[in-house]
Formats: structure tokens, C-alpha cells, sequence
């Protein structure tokens, strides 16, 4: 605080021949306090991450099935709605970016009125995802505009949320510690969505339909098996649509209620005093984030990595279900992932602050591969494929906290070589998500391709050979060339540790400038 002292020294031996030292000390407790979260904070603005990967998580697992055996579409247009829905999803992260980035602050913030006003509409539109309509001529246009207005709202909620973490505090440590609550949050998100959907309409999934070969395995069971199918009561296809009703309106509960907890828990700190750049257009947002060096090397990277972890998400259910032989496990299987990295956010956190970001993702990425290795390797045990799975968790927790932790170092970085443009955290946190949704819509096709290639049966009890080969691929050989990729070119990412403390130090140095300056204008205009 040298140089902030100095600069009230002046202004009180100048204009107000005032005792020196008294004033800023007090300002720089003041700022000191002023940047400090509470627990509380903290936890308000972690909860607010809750809904994205509630519904993201209830969608990527459920939606497909829903589609074919609940709304009963045909195969080619339940892949068009998926496909389309994913494509403008990616299309209005940047869309959305721009439009908070040339928003007016307000009495609430910046960030913050965009989470309250889209929330209402964003929970109406994912109920009506799950609503099966009265008419059979329109379905498809029905899901195809509900699943389009669901992903827009939900970009108006998500991308001025993840921009706000410059804006809850103007402290690297304090963002970082913010982001490690928030990642735990949103990993428990995972698990409650999966828990959510699961229960409730886990005693509607369709039973596999026999192929020709386990009808001949099972004729001498066929009297026996009627007999049993009769004593048990029957699932009708309107109890199936009333549990995915019932589901996705608790789910809507929760999203609202975090919205609020967010709203009114967090409180969003003004930018600094200096003028905002002048408004850009949205191809020159593009060319601002995309020209950052460290910038784009980083998305690239966790592009890579994050393919590969979707490419296994995606595909991990149907590897445990249909090769391992695990489908009525499959769903306690992801929960035991999900949970695992929930207590595994908290270790990550430490070891980033004690080792650095980029040794961090190389450990966290890295401790995956061996379980990756041996889920395929290693003959079919439950027992077994819950202890990888649980150590898998490990390294998928790093997935999801190291991308967030280190989106901010970018950010400085780029403040600190542009001094002059202000304004801009938006555009840089929604094109990163463009290009993790854009990983996620590549993982789509290249699984549902790949396995169409491969003969795979729909609902079928048991698949051919070159299924049981394509699953392994997509769950142990494609991931690990796309995170070895990733990490080649982490080796290239220029913010280490000491350029990231460098950066804080000229950031704090400009802010206590500023902050001394604006203090000077204050007690001037109040002398005059």
C-alpha cells in the first residue's frame, strides 16, 4: 500500500493539511475488508451453480431415452432435436457473452439482473421438455422450440454467472477460494440430478427387447417368465410421463430456489472507476478474446480435455450397462463417481495453491488414465468397477475445478496488458463455454455415428462384438490421445506462478491508485 499512502499523503498535505497516515490506513482496511467473502458469501454464490448442472445432468442422461420410449419419436428426429439443441446452445454462449459485456450496471449489478429476469421462463420451458403434448403432428417442433428456448435462458443464467467471479471480489485468493465452493456445489448438482431423475423414474425404463440369440437361450423359460411378467404390476406408459412430470418439477423447484439464494446472497461488486471501452461489435469480441495468447491456448486445451471427459461421460452408462453387464448398477456406478469427486474438490483446491495451477491439471488429468486403462482391461467385477470408478472420481474432479480456477488468471493477464479496455470478463467465460459445449455436441455425434457404424441394438438385451470394441474405444483409447493432446499444449501456456503473482501485484497496484484517486476527487469536491 506504499504507493496508495503516498498518493493520500499528497492529497492531504496539499488540499487539507489533514494528519497523514489515519486516512489510509482506514482505506486500506477498508479495501481489504471490502474484497473479503464471508462464508456465507461464498456458499450463496456457489449454490447458484447448482441448476446448471442439475438440469445439464437430468438432459444428457435422460432426454435421449425420454424421446424414443416416453414421447415415442422416431430415432431421425430425436437426433435432430439433440443435434440442433446442442448446436444452438453452443451459438448463443457468445451471443449472450456480447450482450451482458454492453450491458449498464445497475443497482443490483451487472450480472445479477440477468440471472433473476431469465430464471421464471428457463424453469417454465425445462418443464415443458418433459410434457408430452395431446398431438402426435407436432411433436417434434414442440421439443425442438422448448429445448431451444430452455438452452438460451439457461446460457442468460449460466454465462453472467460464471462471469461474476471477477465481480464477488477483486482478490485472486478469495476468487479462487469462491470457484473451489462453487465446483464442490456443482459436482453435488451432478449427483442430485442424477439422483433426482433416477429415483423417480428409474421404475420407468423400458426393458431390453431380445435378440434372436437370447430368444433361443431363453425358450425353455418362456412359460416361467409369462408367468412371472403377469404377477407383477404393470408400468403403464402414462405413469412413465407422470414420474418424468414429477421429476423435472422438483427439479424446477431447486433452480428457482438457488436463483434466489444466489440473488439475494451475493452482492456484485462495481468494476473499477476507470471509463468502460466503448462498445465493440461481436466479430470484434471475437478477434479481442481469440488474438489473447494465453487465452487461446487455454481453451484449447481444455477443449481437448474436456472432449475427452464428455466422450467418457457420455458413453460410460451404456459401456457399464451393455459390455460390463451392469444395467441395473449403472446408475449407483456414476453416483459413486459423482461422489467421490465431490470429496475429492476440496483436496484439489489445496493442492493448487500449494503446487501451482498448471502442475495441478497435469496431476489431476493425468490420474484418470490408469483407471481408464483398467475398466477395460479387467474382467467383469461390480466390486471392482465401483473401487476404479471411485478413484476415477478422483481426477474428474479436477475436470471440473481447474478450468474455472484458472479462466481469472486469463482475465488479469489480459487487464494487465490492456489497461485501456475494461469490460470484456463476459466475452472471455462465454466463448470458454462455447467450446466445451461445442466439445460436448463433437462427443455426441462421433459417439451416436460410431456406434450406429458398429450394428449397435437399440434396447437391445446384448450387442455385437465390434459394440463391445467401439464402447471401449470411447471410454479408454479416444480420451486418453485427446487429454495426452491437451497436455502437449499446457506445456505451452505462458501464465506459471510467478507471471499470475506478477499480474495480482500491477492489479492491486492500479486498483490503489485508483481507489487514492478517486478518494482526492471526493475530498476536494468536499473542501470546495
Amino acid at each position: 500500500m506504499a504507493k496508495g499512502e503516498g498518493g493520500e499523503q499528497y492529497s492531504s498535505a496539499s488540499l487539507l493539511n489533514k494528519p497523514v497516515g489515519s486516512d489510509g490506513i482506514k482505506l486500506a482496511k477498508k479495501h481489504e475488508h471490502r474484497n473479503r467473502l464471508s462464508v456465507c458469501n461464498k456458499l450463496c454464490y456457489a449454490i447458484g451453480g447448482a441448476p446448471y448442472q442439475i438440469t445439464g445432468c437430468a438432459l444428457g442422461f435422460f432426454l435421449q431415452i425420454y424421446l424414443l420410449d416416453v414421447a415415442q419419436l422416431d430415432p431421425f428426429y430425436a437426433s435432430i432435436i439433440l443435434f440442433v439443441g446442442r448446436a444452438w446452445d453452443a451459438v448463443t454462449d457468445p451471443t449472450v457473452g456480447f450482450l451482458v459485456s454492453r450491458s449498464p450496471w445497475t443497482r443490483f449489478g451487472r450480472m445479477l439482473p440477468w440471472i433473476l429476469f431469465s430464471t421464471p421462463l428457463a424453469v417454465l420451458s425445462y418443464f415443458l421438455i418433459w410434457y408430452v403434448p395431446p398431438f402426435e403432428d407436432s411433436k417434434v417442433i414442440w421439443y425442438l422450440f422448448f429445448y431451444c428456448v430452455f438452452q438460451t435462458l439457461q446460457t442468460c443464467f449460466h454465462v453472467p454467472y460464471s462471469a461474476l467471479t471477477m465481480f464477488i471480489s477483486s482478490e485472486q485468493k478469495e476468487r479462487d477460494s469462491a470457484t473451489a465452493y462453487r465446483m464442490t456445489v456443482e459436482v453435488l448438482g451432478t449427483v442430485l440430478g442424477t439422483a433426482i431423475q433416477g429415483q423417480i423414474v428409474g421404475m420407468a425404463n423400458a426393458p431390453c427387447l431380445p435378440g434372436p440369440g437370447d430368444i433361443i437361450a431363453n425358450l425353455n423359460n418362456s412359460v416361467n417368465s409369462v408367468g412371472l411378467n403377469e404377477s407383477e404390476p404393470v408400468i403403464s406408459l402414462d405413469h412413465t410421463k407422470a414420474a418424468y412430470m414429477i421429476a423435472s418439477g422438483v427439479i424446477c423447484l431447486i433452480y428457482i430456489l438457488c436463483a434466489f439464494v444466489l440473488f439475494f446472497g451475493v452482492r456484485e461488486q462495481k468494476e473499477s472507476c476507470r471509463p468502460r471501452s466503448e462498445p465493440m461489435s461481436f466479430f470484434q469480441g471475437i478477434k479481442l478474446v481469440m488474438g489473447h495468447g494465453p487465452y487461446a491456448k487455454l481453451v484449447m486445451v481444455f477443449l481437448f480435455t474436456s472432449l475427452a471427459f464428455m466422450l467418457l461421460e457420455g458413453n460410460f452408462a451404456l459401456f457399464c450397462s451393455s459390455t460390463l453387464g451392469f444395467r441395473n448398477d449403472f446408475q449407483n456406478i456414476l453416483l459413486a463417481i459423482m461422489l467421490s469427486a465431490t470429496l475429492a474438490i476440496p483436496f484439489w483446491q489445496w493442492f493448487l495453491t500449494r503446487f501451482g495451477k498448471k502442475t495441478a491439471v497435469y496431476a489431476g488429468t493425468l490420474s484418470v488414465v490408469p483407471f481408464m486403462i483398467l475398466v477395460v482391461c479387467l474382467k467383469s467385477n461390480l466390486i471392482v468397477t465401483y473401487v476404479v470408478s471411485f478413484a476415477a472420481g478422483v481426477g474428474v474432479a479436477a475436470a471440473f475445478l481447474l478450468p474455472w480456477s484458472m479462466l481469472p488468471d486469463v482475465v488479469d493477464d489480459f487487464q494487465v496488458q490492456n489497461p485501456n479496455s475494461t469490460g470484456h470478463e463476459a466475452l472471455f467465460y462465454s466463448f470458454y463455454v462455447f467450446f466445451t459445449k461445442f466439445a460436448s455436441g463433437v462427443s455426441l455425434g462421433i459417439s451416436t455415428l460410431s456406434l450406429d457404424f458398429a450394428g449397435y441394438i437399440s434396447r437391445g438385451c446384448s450387442q455385437p462384438e465390434e459394440v463391445h470394441l467401439t464402447l471401449k474405444v470411447l471410454v479408454s483409447a479416444a480420451p486418453i490421445a485427446l487429454i495426452i493432446i491437451g497436455l502437449i499444449i499446457l506445456y505451452f501456456y505462458p501464465i506459471d506462478e510467478e507471471r499470475r503473482q506478477g499480474n495480482r501485484k500491477l492489479l492491486q497496484e492500479q486498483r490503489d491508485n485508483e481507489t487514492d484517486s478517486d478518494t482526492d476527487s471526493t475530498e476536494l469536491a468536499n473542501v470546495v
